[in-house]
C-alpha cells in the first residue's frame, strides 16, 4: 500500500479514536441521556449515543484495511456533521463564536474528501492476484 494511504488512513483511526473518546466521555458523564441538556433532538442524542460503539468499530475496520470501513466513516461523517450543525444551530445563530463546529466539520470534509481515491487504490490493491504481488 502507499505511503499516503498509510498516513490517510492513520488519520481517519485518530479521528475516529478522538470521536470514541469524546463520547465515552459524555457517556461517563450523564449516561445515555448526557446529550439531552445540550441537544433537545432526541435523534441527534440517539445517533450521539450510537457512535460509542461505531467510532470503535471504524477504527477496527481500517486497521483491517476494509473498504466497508471507508464507507462507514463516511456515512458516519456526513451524519455527525449534519447533527452538530443541527444541534448547534441556535447557539451558532445567536452566538457563533466557539459555538461553530469547524473541527469536526473539517475532519469530515477530509474524510469525504479522501475516500475516493483510497477506495480506488484499495480497489486496484485487491485486484492484484497473489503471483502479481
Amino acid at each position: 500500500m502507499l505511503v499516503w494511504a498509510r498516513w490517510v488512513l492513520g488519520l481517519y483511526m485518530t479521528g475516529f479514536a478522538d470521536g470514541t473518546a469524546d463520547h465515552v466521555r459524555w457517556m461517563t458523564r450523564g449516561g445515555i441521556h448526557a446529550y439531552a441538556p445540550s441537544y433537545p433532538l432526541v435523534p441527534i442524542q440517539v445517533f450521539f449515543v450510537i457512535l460509542v460503539v461505531a467510532d470503535p468499530l471504524i477504527v477496527v475496520l481500517l486497521g483491517l484495511v476494509r473498504r466497508d470501513g471507508i464507507w462507514l466513516a463516511c456515512a458516519v461523517m456526513v451524519l455527525d456533521i449534519v447533527a452538530n450543525w443541527a444541534g448547534n444551530w441556535s447557539r451558532i445563530h445567536h452566538d457563533p463564536g466557539l459555538n461553530v463546529p469547524w473541527l469536526i466539520t473539517l475532519f469530515g470534509v477530509f474524510v469525504l474528501a479522501s475516500a475516493p481515491p483510497l477506495l480506488l487504490l484499495l480497489r486496484q490493491c485487491a485486484a492484484v492476484t497473489p503471483e502479481d504481488r
